[in-house]
C-alpha cells in the first residue's frame, strides 16, 4: 500500500508531509490552514507539488525532505553532516514507522540507516497558536563512534518569499533590522560567541515583496538555544526556497559512542499575514506555558545607573523611600555588592557578601525595602570570573581555555567551565546560600562577555554545547529549589534573547542602551518573538549614559510603558515636576499593564519612517493603547493620517488621550479637532474600521516626542 501523505493542522496552521521512495518525507506544505482533507485531496496535494526531471539535472528530482541530503539527490546545505573516521558521509535513510498524535497536531517520524549505523527520529508539532516546531534526535547504532558535525533543520518557504528580514547590531544597539533580496544561494547568519550575540537575529524571515507589520505574507524561524547557532535563508537553482536553523558545533564537540544519542535544539517557525499575525503566534504560545509569569510584573527600579559600584546603605534606603512613594514594587541591587567589588575589574566569582561594606550583611537594605512594601533583587554574573579574584587564584583550571593559556579578556572577565561539576557545584552552592538566607525575589542573571576559545582546561575539547547545557541545568535546579524566584536573562544587555534561555527566566534585558530613540527600534523587533511583559523597558535618566543624548521625561515614561516597566534612574532628588510626571506615567502603566501584558501587540505600516505608531489591543479588543512618536522631523508638515490595526471592526471606539496633561504637544500649532474634542471631554466616536482604513490626523509633534492614544468601546 502507498504510503500516505501526512496532514498536522492547528492554531490556523497547516504542514503536508508527502512520502518520498529514497527517505525522509518532503515538506510539501507549511502555512495558512488547508481546513478539512481527506486522503484523497492529500495525495493530490502532494502530486501537485512534484517537480519535473529536466535536464542536466539528477534523474529523481531532489526535493526538500525533513532531512535532505545528497542520497536523494540533494546539493544544497545538507540537513546532517557526520562521519566515522572518514566514512559513511553520505546516509540514506529509511522511514521505518510514522505516527501523529494530538488529535493531528504532532507527527513523529522514525527511520534508520543500518548501513551507516544510524537511527532518526524527527518530531513535528504544532501549537495551539499554529508555531511550527522541529526536533531531531540521531542515534549511533553502529559498533563504533560517530561524529555529528551539523544536524539542520528545514522550513519550506511559500512561493511568493522574495525579501529577507533579520536583525543585526552591536552592544547597545541590539536588532536593527535590514532587509534584502532572496537572491539565489545561500544567506547565512552565523554565531559563534557563545551564546546568541548582540548581533544575532533574532528571528529569521521570508516573504512576500515588502511585507510589513500589517500584511504581506511572511514566514520566519528562531532556535530555540542560548551558544553558537546558524540560521540561514536558501534558494537553489532548482526552485526550492527555504529557511533552516542549527546548532554550530565545534570539531570534535558532539562525538557519539555506540548507543548514544545527539538532539538538536528546537527551530520554531511562525508565519503570517504580515509581522503582526507572525509574532501574535509567538507571544499566545508564550504566554500559554505553564511557568509564564502570571501575576502583574512588578515595576521595577534597578540601582545601576542610579549609583554604579556605590553601595551605601543611606543613599540606597533614600533611593528605595523615593521608590516605594512612586509606586515601584521590586528594588534591585546591582552590582558591587560582594567581596572585594570596588568596579568592574576584580572579584567576579567570590559570591560573598563584603563585610567591609555590609557590615551586618544584605539585612539592613533586604529588610529596608521589605518594610516599605517592595520585593528584593540581586544581581549576579555567575558564568564568569575575573582572573582577579580569589575563586580564580585557586582554581584556575575551572576557567575556559585552550591548552595552559587565558583567551583575551572581555571586561576584565573570563569564563567559567560550568560543565566542570566541581565548579557547577561552586555556583550553585554559592547562590542557593545567598538566596536561602536572604528574601529575595528576583535575581538579575547577567553575562557581560562573548566566550572565546571555550575549550575544556582539562582536556582542551570545546565545551560550548555542554556549557549551554550546564547553564540550563544550573537555572533549573535553582528554580527548583527556589521556586518563587523570577529570574532575569541579561547579557551584556541583549545578547542571550532566545526562547531556550526564556524557558528558564521570567524575562530578558531587552538592551543596556535606555535612549528611547534607541529603544523604539530595538523593542519593536526584539517584540517579534518575546512578548512586552517579557522585555525589560525602563525610564532612564534625563541624559542616556550610552548616547549622551537628552530627552524630555514624558518622550522616556511612554517609551517604556508598554513592557515590564522600570526605572533606571537616580530619582532620589527629583524636582516636584518630574516626581509628578514619573508617578503619573507609572500610575499609567500599572492601571493598564493587564492589557498590555496579555493583549495583542500590532504595529502600524506608516509612509513616512520619521512617524511611528505601536499599540496593544486588549484580547477582547474592547480598548486599546498606542503611543504615536516622531523619531526625526517629518517630511511633511502636517504629518498626514494615523491608522490603527488591530481592532474590532464592527465596533466603536472613543478616541482619547492617555494622559490628557499633554495637551496639545507640537509647541503651539492650531488645534487639531479630534484632539481637542478629546480635551474638552467629548472624545470623537469611529469604527474599528474607520480607524483602520481612514484613521485620525497625526498631531504635529517635535521630534522625540510621544503622544499615548487611548481607544476604548463605550460601555
Amino acid at each position: 500500500m502507498t504510503p500516505t501523505p501526512l496532514h498536522l493542522s492547528r492554531g490556523g496552521t497547516s504542514v503536508v508531509l508527502e512520502p518520498h521512495p529514497l527517505g525522509l518525507p518532503v515538506l510539501a506544505y507549511w502555512g495558512a490552514d488547508l481546513g478539512p482533507v481527506d486522503r484523497g485531496e492529500l495525495e493530490a496535494i502532494a502530486a501537485a507539488q512534484q517537480p519535473q526531471r529536466v535536464s542536466g539535472g539528477i534523474d529523481v528530482p531532489a526535493r526538500l525532505t525533513l532531512l535532505p541530503l545528497e542520497s536523494a539527490g540533494w546539493q544544497g546545505t545538507p540537513g546532517l553532516v557526520g562521519d566515522r573516521a572518514g566514512t559513511h558521509l553520505y546516509p540514506r535513510f529509511t522511514v521505518t514507522a510514522t505516527s501523529l498524535h494530538d488529535d493531528g497536531a504532532t507527527a513523529v517520524v522514525e527511520a534508520s540507516d543500518d548501513d551507516a549505523g544510524l537511527g532518526l527520529t524527527a518530531t513535528l508539532h504544532l501549537t495551539d497558536s499554529g508555531l511550527f516546531t522541529q526536533r531531531l534526535t540521531l542515534t549511533n547504532t553502529g559498533d563504533d563512534d560517530y561524529e555529528v558535525r551539523s544536524l539542520a533543520l528545514f522550513f519550506p518557504l511559500h512561493p511568493t518569499a522574495v525579501e529577507v528580514l533579520d536583525t543585526t547590531g552591536r552592544h547597545l544597539r541590539e536588532r536593527s533590522p535590514q532587509r534584502h533580496a532572496l537572491t539565489a544561494g545561500t544567506y547565512a547568519r552565523t554565531s559563534r560567541r557563545g551564546r546568541p550575540g548582540a548581533d544575532a537575529t533574532v528571528l529569521l524571515a521570508a516573504g512576500a515583496p515588502g511585507f510589513g507589520f500589517e500584511r504581506g505574507t511572511v514566514q520566519g524561524v528562531h532556535l530555540a538555544w542560548s551558544g553558537n547557532q546558524q540560521v540561514l535563508a536558501e534558494k537553489t537553482p532548482a526552485g526550492a526556497a527555504f529557511l533552516a536553523a542549527s546548532e554550530v558545533l565545534a570539531p570534535r564537540e558532539v562525538v557519539l559512542a555506540p548507543g548514544q544519542s545527539y538532539s538538536t535544539p528546537v527551530a520554531v517557525g511562525s508565519w503570517g499575514d504580515g509581522l503582526n499575525e507572525l509574532s501574535a503566534r509567538f507571544h499566545r504560545d508564550l504566554r500559554s506555558r505553564d511557568t509564564h509569569p502570571r501575576r502583574p510584573r512588578p515595576v521595577t527600579l534597578n540601582t545601576w545607573e542610579a549609583v554604579y559600584f556605590s553601595m551605601d546603605l543611606e543613599r540606597l534606603k533614600a533611593l528605595a523611600n523615593r521608590a516605594a512613594s512612586l509606586g515601584v514594587e521590586r528594588f534591585v541591587l546591582d552590582d558591587g555588592w560582594f567581596r572585594g567589588r570596588r568596579d568592574d575589574t576584580s572579584s567576579l566569582g567570590d559570591w560573598y557578601v563584603d563585610g567591609t561594606v555590609w557590615p551586618e550583611g544584605l539585612s539592613p537594605i533586604v529588610d529596608h525595602v521589605r518594610a516599605l512594601g517592595m520585593e528584593f533583587g540581586l544581581w549576579f554574573e555567575p558564568e564568569m570570573v575575573n582572573p582577579d579574584s580569589d575563586l580564580a587564584r585557586v582554581h584556575p583550571e575551572w576557567i575556559l581555555q585552550p591548552e595552559g593559556r587565558l583567551p583575551l579578556p572581555g571586561r576584565q572577565q573570563q569564563v567559567l567551565d560550568l560543565g566542570n561539576p566541581e565548579a557547577y557545584a561552586y555556583i550553585l552552592g554559592r547562590l542557593d546560600a545567598i538566596l536561602s538566607e536572604y528574601e529575595i525575589a528576583y535575581v538579575k542573571w547577567d553575562h557581560n562577555r562573548d566566550l572565546l576559545e571555550a575549550a575544556d582546561a582539562r582536556t582542551g575539547r570545546a565545551a560550548g554545547h555542554r556549557h549551554v547545557q550546564a547553564l540550563y541545568a544550573l537555572l533549573d535546579e535553582l528554580r527548583r529549589r527556589h521556586p518563587a524566584l523570577e529570574i532575569e536573562s541579561c547579557a551584556s544587555g541583549g545578547a542571550r534573547v532566545d526562547l531556550g534561555i526564556l524557558q528558564r527566566t521570567d524575562r530578558i534585558w531587552t538592551s543596556d542602551c535606555i535612549d528611547p530613540i534607541e529603544r523604539l527600534v530595538n523593542q519593536k523587533y526584539t517584540g517579534l518573538v518575546v512578548p512586552p511583559e517579557l522585555m525589560g523597558m525602563h525610564v532612564g535618566g534625563p541624559v542616556s549614559h550610552s548616547t549622551g543624548r537628552a530627552h524630555t521625561l514624558p518622550f522616556r515614561a511612554a517609551t517604556a510603558i508598554f513592557g515590564h516597566y522600570g526605572i533606571e534612574w537616580d530619582i532620589s532628588d527629583l524636582s516636584e515636576a518630574e516626581y509628578s510626571v514619573l508617578g503619573r506615567y507609572v500610575r499609567l502603566h500599572t492601571s493598564w499593564r493587564g492589557d498590555l501584558h496579555r493583549g495583542q501587540v500590532v504595529h502600524a505600516d506608516l509612509a513616512d519612517h520619521a512617524m511611528d505608531l505601536r499599540g496593544i489591543v486588549s484580547a477582547d479588543r474592547r480598548r486599546a493603547l498606542f503611543g504615536y512618536s516622531l523619531t526625526a522631523s517629518s517630511a511633511s508638515y502636517p504629518p498626514g493620517a494615523l491608522t490603527f490595526p488591530g481592532l474590532a471592526a464592527d465596533a466603536h471606539y472613543l478616541v482619547d488621550l492617555a494622559v490628557p496633561e499633554e495637551g496639545h504637544p507640537g509647541n503651539g500649532q492650531s488645534p487639531l479637532a479630534w484632539l481637542q474634542a478629546a480635551l474638552d471631554g467629548a472624545p470623537l466616536r469611529l469604527s474599528g474600521r474607520a480607524l483602520a482604513r481612514a484613521g485620525v490626523q497625526a498631531p504635529v509633534l517635535l521630534p522625540e516626542q510621544t503622544l499615548l492614544i487611548e481607544l476604548r468601546q463605550e460601555d
